[in-house]
């Protein structure tokens, strides 16, 4: 509903609409329609400029020479929005949410830290983690545990194997994405043949039959670089990389995989390297994941105060005992480390959103709030409103008071709700009679904006008039 929303708002627009989309909502700003176009392509076609430079400047896409940069040019109503294009310069994964999942592990490919295995590829070196290449591919998987076993530097020297297209292969296993240059598509095609990645083969043939067509529709453009990118609704990646979670559970607990979305694979060596004890159980995990993921364990893993130990359970690894935490809410955190998910009653939310704060994981308390909001209905929705205002939780926090909208008159009659009115114009500092109140506004908003039609008018006046008596019973006119 929420991305509809965005892709009409951004044909009309309406750039007030589309930031709340983005900001309050969390939509992702690059997602694609069934016309594989984003929001950016359909601001620029109707020529809206300046959702064009807000898009820009949060996140959207458009390089040039690629078949999303060339057809947003292309479309462009307007020299001025050609311009804003033209001068564009990638957003880069320090933009407006920090943790995205895929710039975690380009940065993770990129950076190479903690990685165990080199590759010299005609004396261009990669810097790679085993459990990444045995998860996302098979053929890996077997060469890392025959051949190439034990070896920290693997080097290939095979006169067909170019450096350009083993980088965009790796990139494709690391991120689900690949960038190449049109000029290399045959050799990135020979190595997936190699690899057997027969997806990225598929979807290779697939993406150079799309970019054919196009430049031969519109004379004049060029594309120089062929892009590959997952939908959204494509769990490949996470579902690859969860194998890895699956593998560092203790075995005591892995009688509730049936529980989890994705199955224990026999036989898979992960190559762990680190230990984490909590309680009596032993997680055989990745420093890679951990410490690139959470500043918490950047520092307990890599800093010189934490205390090793080696028992017997955790194989000779270095190993950390974690206080404070359940293994079952150790687990939850541990899925959502490696596939950027975890299957999450709202029931347990709560105290996995409060691990979730410690371990310093943003994107592990949304996918809490997410949670949370199924519990939404009159008794709850202050008590979870709460929560979010805490844990700074924006998205759960709209969405609380939407619901408050919705039910106001049924609200205005509690005193859990009163008494949320007066702590929060309590809150507001020096604050003057007729200085709004924060919630009070949020819900005139959201009250305001299901106002459609003409018989909505007396409906939502009706819902603002019961909140005007309550602010006047409190004696808060604003």
């Amino acid at each position: 509903m929420d991305t509809s929303d965005l892709f009409a708002s951004c044909r009309k627009g309406d750039v007030a609409r589309v930031r709340y989309l983005l900001e309050q909502r969390d939509v992702e700003v690059n997602v694609r329609d069934k016309w594989d176009s984003t929001p950016l392509y359909y601001a620029c076609l109707c020529g809206h400029e300046e959702l064009v430079l807000y898009l820009l400047a949060n996140g959207a896409r458009c390089e040039a020479n690629t078949f999303d940069g060339e057809r947003c040019l292309y479309g462009a109503l307007s020299d001025a929005i050609r311009r804003a294009l033209r001068d564009y310069k990638q957003v880069t994964a320090s933009c407006r949410r920090r943790d995205y999942y895929d710039d975690f592990l380009q940065r993770l490919l990129e950076q190479g830290s903690h990685s165990d295995v080199v590759f010299v590829v005609h004396g261009k070196p990669f810097r790679v983690h085993r459990c990444i290449l045995g998860a996302r591919s098979a053929y890996f998987a077997n060469m890392l545990d025959t051949k190439w076993k034990g070896k920290s530097v693997v080097v290939l020297r095979h006169p067909l194997i170019n450096p350009v297209a083993f980088g965009a292969l790796l990139q494709y296993l690391y991120t689900g994405r690949l960038d190449i240059g049109v000029e290399h598509v045959g050799d990135c095609e020979r190595l997936a043949k190699q690899c057997q990645l027969w997806d990225l083969l598929s979807d290779l043939e697939a993406k150079c039959e799309k970019v054919f067509e196009f430049v031969a529709s519109k004379p004049g453009t060029c594309v120089k670089v062929l892009t590959i990118e997952p939908p959204p609704a494509d769990s490949r990646l996470q579902e690859d990389l969860a194998l890895l979670a699956d593998c560092a559970l203790p075995p005591e607990l892995r009688g509730d995989l049936g529980e989890l979305p994705f199955p224990y694979p026999d036989g898979f060596n992960s190559c762990p390297d680190i230990c984490f004890r909590v309680a009596d159980c032993s997680f055989l995990c990745h420093k890679a994941f951990f410490c690139s993921r959470s500043d918490y364990f950047r520092a307990l893993l890599d800093d010189h105060f934490r205390e090793k130990e080696e028992p017997e359970a955790s194989g000779g690894l270095p190993t950390i005992t974690l206080h404070d935490i359940s293994p079952n809410i150790f687990t939850h955190v541990l899925y959502y480390m490696y596939s950027d998910h975890t299957e999450l009653s709202p029931e347990m939310a709560y105290d996995v959103l409060c691990v979730a704060d410690m371990y310093l994981l943003p994107g592990l308390k949304r996918l809490c709030g997410r949670s949370l909001a199924q519990l939404l209905d009159e008794d709850s929705v202050v008590g979870v409103w709460r929560v979010a205002k805490l844990f700074r939780l924006a998205r759960l926090e709209d969405q609380c008071t939407e619901y408050m909208a919705k039910v106001i008159e049924k609200l205005v009659e509690r005193e859990d709700f009163t008494q949320a009115v007066r702590e929060e114009a309590a809150a507001v500092a020096a604050r003057q009679e007729t200085d709004s109140i924060p919630l009070v506004d949020d819900i005139r908003f959201h009250v305001a904006s299901t106002v459609q039609t003409y018989s909505a008018i007396e409906e939502a006046q009706q819902r603002l008039r019961a909140l005007e008596d309550l602010l006047v019973a409190m004696g808060l006119d604003c």
